[in-house]
């Protein structure tokens, strides 16, 4: 589809920054008044791309409030992004070319229409930072990843073998370094990456017990993704006796998805060398004072490792994880559940339910699925 023909770009962009709690869907505006020109510009060794599917992460409501982090600059409402990755040490500026207000961003899978870039040519399949818009120019395409493997489903290249796949990866695997017969605790178990972590410990030999906000959501721990145990928290009046329960010896490895009153329960049941993967903290994203931590304590007494990480760190191994992860997936031994939304338009409200749970698993926006 080159040769300059241009088309509408719909894309979903932020309308100003968020200012107190969670994301809201009218933070967002889905817009079909831009255009794009399906040609790469002179002088660009860039790519343009159709995007496929977008991924719904939890750092993105960072950036929708304009807090800064190590690896992405926040978004700029009615202005360019600068949208920076430590993938290669490099920045990757999202433009249309056009002088359009630029998207919000994330990561994606993208079909690429036009090339300038000697390693990505015309109908290659790509992931990386993509704008949420139908269509975009890549100005820096050194920083995404070509697909190689397409027996598998596209969409699990927002997922298990994208930046959360890693993320799971990296912090059970390369952080924790699990041993056959440790007792493992997930919290957010049934979310992107929690969901992945539980079975990853599982080919280990550990025994896994995750925890979620709903009924359904257990079931689906226990009877889908195969955890040992699991249980809401919500029901849970005192968590230091529900963990007690799942876990008389203590925990081994807790990879953490929600900090606050959860990880500071955890800490007090905490086994000798044990340790702690930080993911993330989503109990604590939206509180107007953070929760204070009062049992680091036991950090020093049991001799536990504490250890924040991102995935960015670590896709200089992207092979060895592909290696990984792609023969338990083809073998059946790995089951991955996503949850779609249909259509660009239905993108905001897709993002913004992610941050009250409103997900069964993996978020995923299908733009196109050709």
């Amino acid at each position: 589809m080159g040769g300059g023909k241009e088309v509408r770009n719909k894309k979903v962009k932020l309308r100003d920054y968020v200012r107190n709690g969670s994301p809201k869907e009218s933070d967002l505006c889905v817009s079909n008044e831009d255009t794009i020109k399906l040609e790469v510009p002179e002088g660009s060794n860039g790519v343009i791309v159709k995007n496929l599917y977008l991924s719904c992460d939890p750092y993105l409501q960072f950036l929708m409030k304009g807090i800064d982090t190590p690896h992405f600059t926040p978004f700029s409402p009615g202005s360019v992004s600068l949208i920076t990755t430590a993938s290669y040490d490099v920045t990757v500026v999202m433009v249309d070319g056009s002088g359009h207000p630029m998207p919000i961003t994330g990561y994606g899978v993208a079909k690429v229409v036009d090339s300038k870039y000697p390693d990505f040519k015309k109908d290659d399949l790509i992931w990386g930072i993509v704008g949420w818009e139908e269509y975009g120019l890549i100005t820096n395409p050194e920083s995404f990843f070509k697909i190689e493997h397409t027996d598998v489903p596209l969409s699990y290249y927002t997922g298990i073998l994208g930046m959360p796949g890693v993320t799971a990866w990296a912090g059970i695997y390369e952080v924790c370094s699990p041993k056959e017969g440790e007792y493992v605790y997930v919290s957010a178990a049934s979310g992107a990456v929690g969901q992945l972590v539980g079975q990853l410990a599982k080919l280990k030999g550990c025994y896994v017990v995750g925890s979620a906000g709903t009924k359904q959501k257990v079931d689906l721990l226990k009877n889908k993704l195969g955890f040992d145990e699991a249980f809401n928290y919500k029901e849970e009046l005192d968590l230091d006796a529900a963990l007690k329960r799942y876990f008389p010896e203590g925990i081994d490895i807790y990879f953490d998805n929600v900090g606050g009153k959860m990880l500071d329960t955890v800490l007090l049941n905490m086994r000798v060398h044990g340790r702690i993967s930080v993911c993330g903290m989503i109990s604590q994203y939206n509180l107007a004072e953070p929760e204070g931590i009062k049992n680091l304590l036991n950090l020093l007494f049991k001799r536990v490792r504490m250890e924040g990480f991102a995935a960015p760190d670590y896709y200089h191994l992207y092979s060895k994880f592909l290696e990984t992860l792609l023969p338990p997936i083809r073998e059946g031994k790995i089951t991955y559940i996503e949850d779609f939304a249909q259509g660009l338009e239905n993108g905001p409200s897709a993002l913004v339910g992610l941050f009250s749970g409103l997900n069964i698993g993996k978020q995923v926006v299908a733009v196109s699925q050709e």
